[in-house]
């Protein structure tokens, strides 16, 4: 059966994103970048499994999300939608507590995950696929910087 939140897009049926909470938005947009990174990091040439995992991690940490989403939101590089999107996803309550980092921290790293699902789930690929590599560049200069 059919809801509202469906829509009929060019790939078949899929949810709208500006009827889903943000917490949907991010889980979406966490599988979608991870995707995203392990394609990058095995690009790299690297094969065992615990160099590819530690080397992911510079990229999916909730550190390393929070901190390419400033970065994103310092520099002016998203637009008002954009930012509606990280602020919705921003202030999502998830009822859980995170492991490894504070909560404002994890919230910014949720808010990265929800622009991307947002894009992904919008059908916006280019945009999308343009910020993950922002993202990417910007996880490999702190990288750099951190040795």
């Amino acid at each position: 059966m059919e809801t509202l939140m469906i829509q009929k897009s060019r790939e078949g049926y899929s949810p709208d994103p500006k009827q889903l909470n943000s917490l949907a938005l991010a889980y979406m947009g966490d599988a979608v970048y991870e995707e995203y990174i392990r394609h990058h990091v095995l690009l790299q040439g690297k094969t065992k499994p615990n160099q590819l995992h530690r080397d992911a991690v510079h990229f999916v940490s909730a550190k390393a999300q929070a901190a390419i989403l400033k970065h994103l939101m310092d520099g002016q590089l998203l637009t008002e939608e954009e930012i509606a999107v990280v602020k919705r996803g921003r202030n999502a309550k998830s009822g859980t507590v995170p492991k490894n980092t504070d909560v404002q921290t994890y919230r910014h790293s949720t808010a990265f995950e929800a622009l991307i699902g947002y894009h992904y789930l919008s059908g916006n690929r280019e945009r999308m696929e343009t910020l993950i590599e922002k993202a990417i560049k910007i996880a490999e200069e702190k990288k750099g910087g951190a040795r």
